[in-house]
Formats: structure tokens, C-alpha cells, sequence
């Protein structure tokens, strides 16, 4: 493929999903690496560190790719703002910056960036933000217990609580709508034709009033990607699910199906 986004891999908190990131990882060989934001979980480590082997392999895996195929942009998000701090320096071929302008196969300009500055919570009501992140934290140990008790009924697949709740309490999808608006109307505001982004662990593919709109999801419900391919393709692809499925243009649908 041309370029992989990833955004909000949470390295560092118990709640990545490392192994499937680095399953899905081998089913790709790309030309341009975005990491769009919270790489790094800085906010759990400061609960406690835990950094298991899986999550330096993914480091690693990244490093390695860097050194031998891609050219690998990072840009901050709020869980690892501290890396915000080497805005326009490069740490072992990966490249820090604090947003980036990507111009695709089809000369269509896309901006790319992390997305918490449109997140009025995170930007003026921190303490709010970190007692969200502590019930999302919450959410996820919750559907580890239930997960476990899927796999002994024998109900195959993986169920997010957390990704239910987002997708179904009000305020949730309010808040969801709120963020894709407040992102669209500056993208409009700059004369490009697009945005590329995480933050709310939401993937999607969709035209918001005249603009293209693509949100990477994560890697600790949803297990997705933004890819592009040499042909203009972009798609939205979930892990375990073939990439050909979820592949339709960019433009010409509301949402990309997810498998």
C-alpha cells in the first residue's frame, strides 16, 4: 500500500491490543507510516507502568520499518502531548510533527492530525478528561471480564462495551457528531479536501458537507486502519477482516462498511 494512519494504539496501558496490531501489521507492507496520536499511553503509565513484551515488539516492529521500507510520521496526541515538546525533530527515522498536509493519488489534499484540540473537554476541562479516561479504563476491564465469560459460552468474536456505549448513549453520540462537526468546518475553513484523525476511538469514512472525513478508530476496540493504496483506493480495514472487503472509494459513500 502507498500509506498506513494509525491512531491510538495506547502502547502502555493494559488496555492495547498489541498482538492483533502486530498481526495486522505483517499483512501490510507500506510506503509512508502516519501514527496519528496517543502511540504512547503516557496517562496509565503515570498509574503505573506496565509495558509487557508485546508493546516493545510493536516498537520495534515500527523502528524496523522505519529503517527498511517507510517513512514514518508521528504526530502527538493528548495521552503522549509530552512528545509535543520535539515537534520537528526525528527519533530513529521517525519523524515528529505537530500536523501534516498529505496529498493522495488523487491529488486530493488531506489534513492529518490527532483531533484533541476539537475535544473542548480535553483542551479546557483536563481533570474531567482524566476522570473519563479512568471509567473508559473502567469499561475495558469490564468487557475483559465479559469476554471471558463469551469464550466459555462458546460466542465467538470480540464484543466492545466501551465501543456499544459510544455508539449508543446519547450524550456519547452527541459528543461524537459534536467533534466530526467542529473538525469539518476548520478543514472547509483551510480549502482542503479532507481530514485524517483519531481521538475518540470512532473509525469511520464518510462526506461531511462537501468534505471527506476519516477517522482511524483504534487499537483497543475497534482494531482499525486508514490505508491507502498505489491505485487511489482508501479504505477503512479492520483487523482479522480481508482488506479487499472493506475497500470502496473514499468519496463516493457515506461509511465504509468494516468488513
Amino acid at each position: 500500500m502507498r500509506a498506513l494512519f494509525l491512531s491510538d494504539i495506547h502502547l502502555g496501558s493494559r488496555a492495547c491490543r498489541a498482538g492483533e496490531l502486530l498481526s495486522f501489521l505483517k499483512d501490510y507492507e507500506p510506503g509512508h507510516i502516519f501514527l496519528l496520536g496517543d502511540i504512547v499511553d503516557f496517562w496509565a503509565m503515570s498509574r503505573g507502568v506496565y509495558w509487557p513484551a508485546l508493546h516493545n515488539t510493536v516498537v520495534q516492529k515500527i523502528l524496523k520499518l522505519a529503517r527498511h521500507q517507510a517513512k514514518v510520521i508521528l504526530i502527538p496526541g493528548n495521552h503522549d502531548e509530552a512528545l509535543r515538546e520535539y515537534i520537528g525533530s526525528s527519533f530513529g527515522d521517525i519523524t515528529v510533527v505537530r500536523d501534516y498536509i498529505h496529498t493522495a493519488v488523487d491529488g486530493k489534499r488531506y489534513i492529518l492530525l490527532h483531533g484533541d484540540e476539537y475535544d473542548q473537554v480535553t483542551t479546557y476541562h483536563k481533570w474531567v478528561s482524566l476522570f473519563g479516561d479512568a471509567s473508559y479504563n473502567l469499561l475495558v476491564h469490564l468487557n475483559q471480564a465479559l469476554s471471558l465469560i463469551r469464550r466459555k459460552l462458546g460466542v465467538r468474536g470480540h464484543w466492545s462495551l466501551a465501543d456499544y456505549a459510544k455508539r449508543n448513549v446519547l450524550r456519547a453520540v452527541s459528543f461524537i457528531s459534536d467533534f466530526e462537526t467542529s473538525v469539518v468546518h476548520d478543514v472547509k475553513r483551510l480549502g482542503l479536501d479532507g481530514v485524517i484523525c483519531g481521538h475518540i476511538h470512532t473509525p469511520a469514512i464518510k462526506r461531511i458537507d462537501g468534505i471527506t472525513y476519516l477517522n482511524c478508530g483504534d487499537w483497543v476496540d475497534s482494531c482499525t486502519a486508514i490505508v491507502e493504496h498505489y491505485d487511489g483506493r482508501i479504505q477503512l480495514a479492520r483487523w482479522g477482516h480481508p482488506a479487499a472487503a472493506a475497500t470502496r472509494p473514499a468519496e463516493a459513500i457515506a461509511e465504509a462498511p468494516l468488513s
